[in-house]
């Protein structure tokens, strides 16, 4: 079940970012005594947001402590060099695969441009900005970081993007999930259950990893799940089917597109398509009326979860070209 309070937890909040629409995703301050931290940021266009929602709680830039991004995708760290200039005391934590691209953004940006296209990704984004490297650290793949009452456990999790952690929080016992444990917005959190599906966003998308890491999220204790797409997630065993559903069914839809002998545009197509159809299926199910907004979500992800598989079949496809050559 998915719960949208401004204050999830005591001093835990989540702020709308107003990414494309009211939503579609979040950022969470963690109040910690007289320090803040957020994690994930979204975009430049967001960050006047996150201070103004940290002023509101009473804490000053100055007070951040940790700036935490759960991946390099920018809807969740494309702020993070403008943050950081506003924060002069936070620490940048990321997975290294991820600081690697927060420091030098030149190859995120490039292959964003490519997804999204050069307009889109102007509007959405704007200029990424650097984050000095002496300002960065990178977790270990289980490290604990003690922070005032609460610890903080890091845990790499592959599957939606090679450069993915989540992070479990002791106090509130929740794990903020990325994009690791699907997306589940309020949109389509209006019927009889709310829906949660995963994402397949290029470029790393890999259906046997993501399953591993749906049990690796549960294996936490953890009792929900804070979803930068959209809300808490209360229910983690309904929400660990449904992603498994829908994980099998992207790799279907990759498997089929992989026969279909089909490539460029007309692949992207049938796996769209595809995508689409199944979404549409499950929102149905649950009796969720498609409106405008509820078509624009739907289109949007249906076209960049199909990019991903695009990528994976046509990146598999050179490989087995360069082996027989």
């Amino acid at each position: 079940m998915l719960f949208y309070e401004k204050e999830v937890f005591p001093g835990l909040y989540t702020i709308d970012c107003d990414y494309i629409s009211p939503g579609v995703a979040c950022a969470y301050l963690v109040v910690e005594g007289e320090e803040a931290a957020f994690v994930e940021n979204n975009t430049n266009l967001a960050v006047p947001i996150l201070l103004e929602e940290l002023r509101k709680v009473g804490r000053k830039p100055e007070d951040v402590k940790y700036i935490i991004v759960t991946h390099v995708h920018l809807d969740h760290a494309g702020g993070t060099g403008l943050l950081a200039k506003h924060c002069p005391n936070a620490t940048i934590l990321a997975h290294p695969k991820a600081a690697t691209h927060l420091i030098n953004p030149e190859r995120l940006i490039q292959s964003s441009i490519q997804v999204y296209g050069e307009e889109n990704f102007k509007k959405l984004y704007g200029e990424i900005l650097p984050v000095p490297k002496e300002r960065v650290k990178s977790p270990e793949d289980g490290e604990e970081i003690r922070w005032g009452k609460r610890i903080f456990k890091f845990y790499y999790t592959r599957g939606h993007a090679n450069h993915h952690f989540c992070i479990f929080d002791s106090l509130s016992n929740g794990i903020f999930t990325g994009d690791s444990f699907g997306l589940g917005y309020k949109d389509f959190a209006v019927g009889k259950n709310p829906i949660l599906y995963p994402s397949t966003t290029p470029t790393d998308f890999d259906s046997e990893e993501a399953m591993n890491t749906v049990d690796k999220i549960l294996s936490t204790g953890a009792d929900k799940a804070y979803l930068t797409h959209f809300g808490v997630w209360k229910d983690l065993e309904s929400g660990a089917r449904q992603m498994k559903q829908g994980l099998h069914a992207m790799q279907n839809i990759l498997s089929s597109g992989e026969r279909s002998g089909l490539e460029g545009g007309a692949l992207l197509e049938f796996c769209t398509g595809r995508i689409r159809a199944y979404l549409e299926r499950e929102l149905l199910t649950q009796g969720i009326i498609l409106g405008e907004k509820e078509e624009m979500l739907l289109g949007f992800d249906s076209k960049i979860n199909a990019q991903g598989l695009v990528f994976q079949i046509e990146r598999k496809k050179r490989r087995q070209d360069l082996k027989k050559n």
